[in-house]
């Protein structure tokens, strides 16, 4: 069964190989995220407020000005049944700014990005930050032994329905407490731009 999932917006990030600090279970090579605590993400303006580009000509225009090399144009797409919780931890963390535009979109409930699906990422808000389940030390070892779910290709997981049962337990357990309270599973893709 697949969840419809609508389009939080494009991150313009580079792939990643595991940190010494991150659990050694992540996959070797290449690994992707949508988190600023794991990945260096390009803002959409120079105050550093907004970090989430409404389109993916936006998100190729600005990776191409910015003369990083080896970034690339994510979309990220949340589930519908997640939308409310989400706009509620942003609300409720008194942060809507730092969310920039994602909460515009989220209420818009355009259809998700097209482009290649790369996996889902375990992530949640917390006052103006997305974390991802690989920044806090133990949460992969912790969501393997509650659920056997573990990050395959790119450190995502591969499957929706495994990975939405990971959030439901991260969320439930409280385990990624006191920094994230509610977790979600992030759809993200490779943008064709």
């Amino acid at each position: 069964m697949s969840t419809d999932y609508v389009l939080a917006g494009y991150r313009v990030a580079p792939r990643y190989v595991r940190e010494e600090w991150q659990d050694s279970s992540l996959p070797e090579g290449e690994l992707v995220s949508m988190s600023g605590c794991v990945v260096d993400v390009l803002y959409t303006d120079p105050h550093e407020w907004d970090d989430w580009f409404g389109s993916p000509g936006a998100a190729e225009r600005a990776r191409v000005q910015s003369g990083r090399s080896g970034s690339h144009v994510l979309g990220v797409g949340f589930a519908v049944p997640d939308v409310p919780e989400v706009t509620a931890d942003i609300t409720d963390s008194g942060s809507e700014a730092a969310a920039g535009t994602l909460l515009e979109r989220l209420a818009r409930r355009e259809p998700a990005a097209d482009g290649e699906p790369l996996g889902f990422e375990l992530v949640g808000y917390e006052c103006g930050l997305w974390h991802t389940w690989t920044c806090i030390g133990g949460l992969v070892r912790e969501v393997y032994d509650a659920t056997g779910v573990r990050p395959g290709e790119w450190g995502l997981v591969q499957d929706e329905q495994d990975a939405r049962r990971a959030a439901a337990w991260l969320t439930e357990s409280g385990a990624g407490e006191p920094k994230v309270f509610y977790w979600v599973a992030a759809k993200l893709v490779d943008v064709p731009v």
